[in-house]
């Protein structure tokens, strides 16, 4: 894989964060900056960070898997 956009897992995620979008439209414009800004930094955040994963680590730690310093 060149590229984290073709992970599945980071597709699924931002059909997450498009889903979470449409949905917060319809919240209160007196949450935009509370609850509704919340809720769509936090989803948007679970992309940013499969992708700055991918980033870290060398396409061989990738495909052995050793991801993870445990």
């Amino acid at each position: 894989m060149k590229t984290y956009r073709a992970l599945f897992v980071w597709q699924k995620s931002m059909d997450l964060v498009k889903k979470i979008y449409s949905a917060t439209r319809s919240f209160p414009k007196e949450e935009l900056y509370g609850l509704t800004g919340q809720i769509r930094r936090c989803a948007v955040s679970i992309p940013s960070n499969i992708a700055e994963g991918y980033g870290r680590h060398s396409a061989t730690e990738r495909r052995l898997g050793s991801g993870l310093d445990i």
